[in-house]
């Protein structure tokens, strides 16, 4: 059975490569905003720990990725509690939360890529993160996004390839 995908790749206005995913979520949107800002949650879900100064300039600290030295970005924009962007190695992170009615939350991931060759590694990434946070926003335990062997990663990495998706880039952590 062949990997379901729901990321998107497409390029942005400014010529920009980007991958995008959505998710609708049984939270309001206070709560949704959490999860995308405060580190006890993020590290429950997002690659790595991320201590953000939620202010447009403000240093985000990224550590406890097991395939990533520890390293700090910049906040692009901010407006709690419907939009926060950040750079993160080079990339850029928009995470965009809209009300859907009766405490339901759309949250919009959309990483932009320093590289087009990124998108199928990212978009891989990004859906077994995102599992992780589905299953957060239900109520349930999880290893988080770093579940080992166990964790779809390389289905979901062949299965963006196989869609066309670009790819090449080198995967931290498979040597």
């Amino acid at each position: 059975m062949a990997a379901e995908l729901t990321g998107t790749y497409l390029t942005l206005d400014d010529g920009r490569p980007a991958v995008r995913f959505s998710r609708t979520y049984d939270h309001p949107l206070d709560r949704v905003w959490q999860f995308v800002t405060d580190p006890d949650e993020l590290e429950r879900w997002f690659p790595s720990r991320a201590e953000i100064e939620l202010r447009p300039g403000g240093t985000v600290r990224f550590s406890g990725d097991p395939h990533m030295a520890d390293s700090t970005g910049r906040v692009i924009a901010v407006d709690p509690p419907r939009h926060l962007s950040f750079e993160w190695d080079g990339d850029e992170l928009h995470f965009d939360l809209e009300e859907t009615g009766d405490k339901r939350t759309r949250l919009t991931l959309t990483n932009v890529l320093q590289a087009d060759n990124t998108a199928a590694r990212n978009g891989a990434g990004w859906e077994v993160c995102l599992t992780a946070l589905d299953a957060r926003a239900r109520g349930e335990q999880t290893a988080g996004p770093h579940a080992g062997a166990e964790a779809p990663w390389r289905e979901l990495y062949a299965a963006y390839v196989e869609a066309g998706v670009p790819s090449g880039a080198p995967v931290p952590g498979a040597e």
